[in-house]
Formats: C-alpha cells, structure tokens, sequence
C-alpha cells in the first residue's frame, strides 16, 4: 500500500517535494491557506495583466529551477535578456551596467571603488561560508572596503534589506548575495543573462499543478492547518479549517494565515469546520513559528528554536504604468526613499505580456511588526508615488494604469550570526513529522533557486529509495 504524505504549503519546495514524492509512489496531499498555490511565487491580477505578485528572475546558472521547469515541459518558454542597472545616489540615476561605469560612480573615490571592486572579486572566491557566520557583516565590510565605502555604499543597501537588523547579521548574508551574483562566470559566461518564462510564474504553476494533479497529488486550497499531532494508531492526524462558502484570497502564505486571520471565524457568511485527515507521515514547509504554533507535541527546546528564527517581512507594490521608468532592470537606491529599490519588469519581459504597459514593483522590506503593515493602500499608493515623481521629472500619476500592493510578514529569515548552528533539525522528536522551510537556506540567500535546491537536497537525503537504504 502506498505511503500516504501530507506537505503543509504549496510553495516551490511543497510542489517539487510533491513531485518527486509522488514519483516514487507515495499518495501526497498538498494542504495551502491560499486561494492558490505559490506561495511567494503566486501570481494576481493587476489591471487586465495577470503576472507575478512579488519580482522573480532566473539566471543562467539556476539549475534548480531550470531543471524542474524542463521537467514540466515548459524548458523551451525561457526568455534570456542582458539588462542593466543602476544606482540612486545623491537625487541622480546614473548606470552601474559594466567596468567603464563602475570606474565612474559618483560617490566614491578612485581607492574606494578598487576597494569595493576587490570585495566583490574576493568574496566571490570565499569558500568556507561557515567561517563568515562568526562575523558581523558590518565589521567584515568595513575591513575590506574601508568605512568610507561602507558608509556611501553598503550600509545603505544592508539596510534597504534588512532594516537595523544588519547589525546582528552575519558575513554569510553578503557572501551569499555575491556568490549568486557570480555564479554565472564562475562556470564560464563572460556575462550573465536573466531569464522568465512566458507567461509568468502563473503559467509555471498552472502547468506544475496539473502535472501533479495527474499524478495523483490531491491539493487542497484554502485549507488552513491548525494542528498536526501523533495520534494512538501511530498517524499523523492533521486537522484543517475548511471554509464552506468563498472567503476573500488571504495576503500570508501558508499555514501563517490562520494565525494573521482573526476575522475568519466571524466572517461574513462563510460557515467554517474543522476537518482531521490522517496520514503516514507530514512535511510541515510553513514559517518556523507557525510550525511550532500547530506542532503542540514537539519539545520545549524544539518550539524555542523555532520559535527564535526571525524574518524579514515586505510590503510590494506593482505599478502598472504608461510609460517606463528607466533602462534598468533593477535600480539600487542609496538615498532614503520609502522603498527598498525599484525592479522593471519590463525592462526584462516584453512589454507585450503587459499590454503594451511597463511593470514595475516598489519592494519596501521591513520587520514583520512594521507599521508600514497597518497602512492601507492608498496610503502607500500617496507615499510611493510621491516618491516616484521626485525621483523621475518624466514621471506622471497619469501614467499610472493600476496599483496594487502586496504585504507578507515572513518572507525570509535573517542570517544572524552563528545562524546554522542554532537552527531546529529538520527531523523532529515527533515520528513522522518533518520540519523543513526557507529558515534551512543556510549558504545563499532565498530565491526560487534555493528552495527548489532545498526541496532536492532533502528529498536525497531523508526520502529518496537510497536515502532509505
């Protein structure tokens, strides 16, 4: 008979541990809050174009991603582009795309851009990754760059993605940014080329959902978790609040929107029920502290590990506009501004997928406690807008087409210092309860890439026919 697995999330890691899971036989059913699956990969809809709620690229060297894509059949959908980027700084755009402009940058001198090149260029041949978990990235920036280039360059971008919190981040977290970045050329590319697929992740997860529904795999949606326990018969029953009528696409992902959702109970006219299935075994992919929220068998000891992983949350808005904002795919900025950076999608994706339009998303990443959480749409609308027409005299509201804002409380943990050494097991004391998320990235930073290389990893290791013996 079968071995029957339940995975909790249907982000990237849910999906391919459900496909390669259902590979080998098992009867898998994927348990997802949301209204679909995704996970931060989801897509939505802004004006008349559907496209993906946060920004995603593939590179070159992401063979995760692009094996699993091939693997659905979409491996001959890949656009590869070159793009360009720049840098905010000092109220002026100006291009950082290639040497020659490097060699210009405004903000720093001659001996600091050759202390910041030489950085990049040694980070990139750093090998032990654990050695740099021990350092603060500040202090570690600041020997090889200088303070002054620390203080002009990297501790604004630190602090663009990770708030205060870069003071107790680890080396590793830099590192892994920059090993990313030179992945490409490490294995012999002069240059490296961003990638999409047509279509969208939504066509990416639309084509991996039917692979797997044909494969047997039962996917549940809007089926929020509330516990997982070991039950006499030796199953793991989980329990799902399903609701009977339609309820309104939640903002959280995975089992995380239970916990975020305190109007459910009361809402509206929905009629919700507490349903138990149980399984062999269950995969748990949600956030580390929701894991030990509806784990109530787990140990103390378990629950505090867990429990101490701490996120960084975004706040996302897609602008869907008229014109372009730039020539850059991606726009690093130095000043204060009320977002972390500004990535065009179209810049990269013909304009066509986007009705002739251009795509941009204003990514503001915060702590899960943020105000900015509280602020309702058009809020944000008046605050990032405002911004835009100081950064870009071309820039008009008229332009804007539509505005959407996406907000999400965990999206990746930050890498404090000695970060894998206090990490929970992904094997729990509970028999046959599995614990594995984005908090076990513990040498790159988080993507589509990482995930789907964590899902592999873990499916060799825990649950492959050799991992077995």
């Amino acid at each position: 008979m079968p071995q029957s697995i339940a995975i909790i999330g249907s982000g990237f890691l849910g999906l391919t541990l459900a496909l390669r899971l259902s590979e080998q036989g098992a009867k898998v059913t994927v348990f997802e809050s949301a209204p679909e699956i995704g996970g931060l990969a989801s897509s939505w809809k802004i004006g008349d174009v559907v496209w993906d709620r946060h920004y995603h690229v593939t590179l070159l060297s992401d063979s995760f991603t692009r094996k699993v894509v091939e693997e659905i059949g979409l491996g001959d959908e890949f656009e590869w582009v070159e793009t360009k980027t720049g840098f905010y700084t000092g109220g002026k755009l100006v291009s950082m795309s290639n040497a020659l402009e490097f060699l210009k940058f405004p903000p720093l001198g001659l001996v600091s851009k050759f202390r910041l090149g030489a950085t990049i260029f040694y980070a990139s041949r750093v090998k032990d990754w654990k050695a740099l978990e021990k350092i603060p990235v500040a202090d570690w920036l600041i020997k090889l760059s200088g303070k002054k280039t620390f203080e002009k360059v990297w501790r604004p971008l630190l602090k663009a993605k990770l708030g205060e919190a870069y003071r107790e981040t680890s080396a590793a977290f830099i590192w892994a940014t920059i090993q990313r970045m030179y992945a490409a050329r490490k294995s012999g590319m002069k240059k490296e080329m961003f990638g999409y697929v047509r279509g969208g992740y939504a066509r990416v997860l639309g084509r991996f959902e039917k692979v797997l529904r044909e494969r047997g795999v039962e996917i549940r949606l809007n089926s929020p978790v509330s516990k997982v326990e070991k039950l006499k018969n030796g199953l793991i029953g989980i329990s799902t609040i399903t609701a009977r009528t339609a309820i309104p696409a939640v903002e959280t992902v995975g089992a995380e929107a239970l916990h975020t959702r305190n109007d459910l109970p009361g809402h509206g006219n929905s009629t919700l029920t507490l349903d138990r299935d149980e399984f062999d075994s269950v995969v748990l992919t949600c956030p580390a502290d929701i894991a030990a929220k509806i784990v109530p068998q787990l140990t103390t000891e378990e629950k505090r590990k867990l429990e101490n992983v701490k996120y960084q949350g975004i706040v996302c808005a897609s602008v869907l506009l008229k014109k372009s904002l730039s020539e850059f795919y991606v726009t690093n900025i130095i000043d204060e501004t009320p977002f972390t950076g500004i990535v065009e999608m179209s810049a990269l994706v013909d304009k066509k997928a986007f009705g002739g339009n251009a795509l941009v998303y204003l990514p503001k990443y915060v702590t899960p406690d943020d105000e900015l959480f509280e602020r309702s749409d058009a809020e944000i609308e008046e605050l990032f807008l405002d911004a835009l027409e100081k950064m870009y005299p071309h820039f008009s509201r008229t332009d804007v087409e539509a505005f959407r804002v996406s907000r999400v409380k965990k999206v990746f943990p930050l890498p404090v210092l000695n970060y894998s050494g206090s990490l929970p097991s992904i094997e729990t004391s509970v028999e046959g309860v599995i614990v594995v998320n984005s908090a076990h990235i513990v040498n790159g930073t988080l993507n589509v890439n990482e995930t789907v290389r964590l899902a592999e990893n873990f499916y060799a290791d825990h649950c492959s026919p050799d991992a077995r013996g």
